[in-house]
């Protein structure tokens, strides 16, 4: 997964006889987009843009009603008009990539623990401060991009498009067939497709870069290429990194998932309302349980994992074999595995009281806590100096946090009030009854009392209500009575202090050593291997082709047609047709290639990316990858590891046959819309 500045071209022209040329990669690269926490693309000049529906879930939920549910029923736009806003989505096109690694080491030499942490993350929102707020105009948004765990820093610079309206969605049934029995694996009957457009001004936005449809037919062993943000892998991390994660962090993740999973699943039971409101929320944690799952499992089998080690352990026979090596480079390896080690007493009540950016633990996975914590601590960091802020408050992130904060959404108080309740259990089942965080949340109300009480006494829905204690600031944040404003501000605290210790005692760690190690890498090997993931636009090659399986010996194929599908429903969920693609059957040509595999390096968060032909064109729609993926977290095995996607001519044919949608297969021809 390569990002667009450092695409090995000799490794493309000798392994597959492709030369890239520079404007193949600039229409790739401004044609391509992150959508959300997926991918995608533009696919005409008038901002038409090309994801998965699983990307789409929260617009589509959010756009339902009890009498549409937009998730069943599917959606289609017949006229521009009838086009409505997906509330909080953006869409983001990368414009530019520059060097910014001299800024950082400079901050950061000589520093090191919590002083290093603070300088890095200073300088950080200085850069991406003074490009948000420079000449790039209001539509730029600005991301450091640490490469190579610190090895080298890059600032990407992105358009953003705030204004974005669904175009057409199909419905559940038939983009999710199969369900979780069938995810992360293949064949697959899917047609995980939305379609969605970027406004500008109240106009659709002019794209002139974007992907054109092909209809030639595709082979075998044709070379692709994937163009997309993946979310993040380990593969340069140390084992003794990997250890803590296999035994540690992963597993207090899918014991979290696992009871969450359970719980949606229970209340899905409760009826139709309760199944749609539960539905979206149920989906992301499945995909995320099996993908953990997976991911443990491969640092579970011992002979990857060995690979993994012997690794290491050439680096560092190299590093110890050469003195100037060894005086810039020595004990990087021993000092993460001390920071892990020292961080392991505390490591659960971290991920239970506070976690990551962007990690929620059951308890806190209301909208209504979101948004009060957001409103609380928006408060609080905007007080303080842009690089003494928390990074995700930010100065150049903190319009996103805005528009995501103030955007309507509709809210189901019973849903609130069930998914807080089981959360506040699980916390006082993982922490203890006597923990003091848990005395503090919970006092001498049971769970469920608590959890009715704090919704009801929350009036956080009311968008009018939000914009008030946002522009308010701390002042109004401090003033208000809503019960959960009072809740994230009394535990504000045990929570900045978790982060503080963490970031002390590990993330500085983990940062200076690990940007060491990195730099080892770089001496020892230049930029053989690309950089791990980062939630940054990366693209990947490979050929069409199915594989192996080892255990059985059987080849699975590449493609799967139209016809397979019908072949494997059985009329319940999760391998029920809709009624719309059981009444056109007999108008479909069931040859047609459905979906198919290929051998591109893929993880989480390629979602939605586009399949492209050497000529750049659109082939194909990522939107899952097959079991033995689900190690690509830690390394890539071409015999084994596969990418998943709808083939283009089926996404065309079914929308002319079975939806109908001529708007939109005109506009895909160049028309507008």
């Amino acid at each position: 997964m390569w990002p667009f500045n450092h695409v090995p071209r000799a490794q493309l022209s000798r392994r597959y006889g492709f030369e890239l040329s520079e404007r193949w990669l600039e229409h790739v690269q401004r044609s391509s987009v992150r959508v959300s926490s997926c991918s995608g693309s533009f696919v005409s000049a008038h901002g038409l843009t090309l994801t998965n529906q699983h990307c789409a879930l929260d617009c589509l939920s959010r756009l339902s009603s009890h009498q549409h549910d937009l998730l069943e029923q599917g959606f289609y736009a017949r006229t521009a008009a009838a086009e409505p806003v997906c509330p909080g989505y953006a869409i983001l096109g990368l414009e530019q990539i520059s060097d910014v690694t001299a800024r950082i080491r400079h901050a950061t030499a000589g520093r090191a623990g919590q002083a290093f942490e603070q300088a890095l993350e200073g300088e950080t929102a200085r850069i991406e401060a003074e490009c948000s707020q420079g000449n790039s105009g209001p539509r730029a948004s600005c991301e450091v991009v640490g490469l190579h765990h610190g090895g080298l820093y890059e600032l990407y610079r992105y358009r953003r498009y705030d204004d974005v309206r669904l175009v057409f969605a199909p419905e559940k049934e038939i983009a999710q067939f199969g369900g979780d029995p069938d995810n992360f694996n293949f064949p697959r009957f899917d047609l995980d497709v939305t379609f969605l457009r970027a406004y500008e001004q109240g106009r659709p936005a002019l794209t002139p870069e974007h992907l054109t449809w092909s209809r030639s037919a595709l082979a075998p062993n044709e070379l692709t290429f994937i163009s997309g943000t993946p979310g993040s892998t380990e593969r340069q991390r140390t084992s003794a990194e990997l250890a803590f994660l296999r035994d540690h962090a992963l597993v207090e993740e899918l014991t979290q998932l696992a009871g969450y999973r359970g719980f949606l699943t229970e209340y899905g039971e409760r009826g139709r309302e309760a199944r749609r409101w539960s539905t979206p929320d149920l989906y992301r944690v499945e995909n995320t349980f099996k993908e953990l799952y997976g991911a443990r499992e491969a640092l579970l089998e011992p002979s990857f994992f060995q690979r993994l080690v012997a690794r290491e352990q050439e680096l560092r026979q190299r590093v110890d074999a050469d003195p100037a090596f060894c005086r810039e480079y020595g004990g990087a390896w021993e000092a993460i595995e001390e920071a892990l080690r020292r961080s392991a007493p505390f490591a659960r009540d971290w991920l239970w009281i506070e976690g990551p950016p962007g990690f929620r633990p059951p308890w806190a996975k209301t909208s209504l806590f979101f948004w009060a914590r957001s409103l609380v601590r928006a408060g609080a960091e905007r007080l303080r100096d842009n690089a003494e802020r928390l990074p995700e408050y930010g100065e150049s992130r903190l319009p996103a946090l805005e528009r995501r904060l103030l955007a309507p959404q509709p809210l189901d108080r019973e849903f609130e009030i069930a998914k807080l309740a089981f959360g506040l259990s699980a916390l006082r089942e993982a922490l203890g009854a006597d923990h003091p965080f848990v005395r503090k949340v919970l006092g001498r109300a049971a769970p469920a009392e608590l959890a009715r009480e704090l919704v009801q006494g929350s009036a956080l829905e009311r968008v009018a209500e939000r914009t008030r204690l946002w522009r308010g600031g701390q002042a109004a944040v401090l003033e208000s009575r809503d019960r959960m404003i009072q809740l994230a501000l009394a535990i504000d605290s045990e929570g900045r202090a978790l982060r503080a210790r963490h970031s002390a005692e590990l993330d500085s760690v983990l940062a200076k050593h690990g940007e060491r190690v990195a730099r080892a890498r770089f001496a020892v090997y230049g930029m053989q291997a690309a950089p791990d993931a980062t939630s940054s636009p990366r693209l990947s090659f490979g050929t069409i082709r199915g594989w192996r399986e080892p255990r059985t010996g059987q080849l699975v194929p590449a493609f799967t047609t139209l016809g397979g599908v019908f072949q494997r429903a059985t009329g319940r969920a999760p391998y029920a047709l809709p009624r719309s693609w059981l009444r056109q059957r007999a108008q479909l040509a069931l040859d047609t290639p459905f979906n198919f595999a290929t051998d591109d390096d893929v993880v989480g968060g390629n979602s939605g990316s586009p399949v492209l032909n050497r000529h750049g064109e659109l082939v194909g729609l990522l939107f899952d990858g097959n079991l033995h993926s689900l190690g690509g977290a830690y390394g890539f095995d071409i015999a084994l590891n596969r990418a998943v996607a709808v083939d283009a001519r089926a996404i065309r044919h079914a929308l002319e046959v079975i939806y109908g949608a001529r708007r939109l297969t005109r506009e895909l021809a160049g028309g507008s819309p």
